[in-house]
């Protein structure tokens, strides 16, 4: 069992969204957050006062998956974030040691479906 955490740019989310339901991956949580990478960050005007923007908006997606679905959820997550540019995000895979679903009691890949 594995984790897939993706960062990537909030106009992307409705693609990814797409490539994933078509590698049959429908369960996700989705969070805003903020964050820099390589892109740094820009300077804005706000009320006439320059101002230098760290933090960038961007999508956290984290899927919890038995071991067979990961490529083709790291595939899909390519597919749909993939522009060429600077920012568009990065996808961390971990070990996951446990599942526990708590509905039901079941545990390990059957608790992850």
């Amino acid at each position: 069992m594995k984790v897939v955490t993706a960062y990537i740019q909030p106009e992307r989310l409705g693609a990814v969204k797409e490539a994933l339901y078509e590698a049959e991956i429908y369960k996700m949580s989705v969070t805003n957050v903020l964050g820099c990478g390589q892109q740094k960050g820009y300077t804005a005007t706000y009320r006439g006062t320059e101002t230098e923007v760290q933090l960038l908006k961007k999508i956290r997606i984290q899927i919890a998956l038995n071991d067979e679905f990961v490529q083709p959820c790291i595939d899909a997550i390519i597919k749909g974030a993939r522009t060429g540019n600077i920012g568009d995000g990065k996808i961390f895979v971990e070990n996951l040691e446990q599942c526990i679903r708590i509905r039901t009691g079941e545990t390990g890949e059957a608790a992850i479906g």
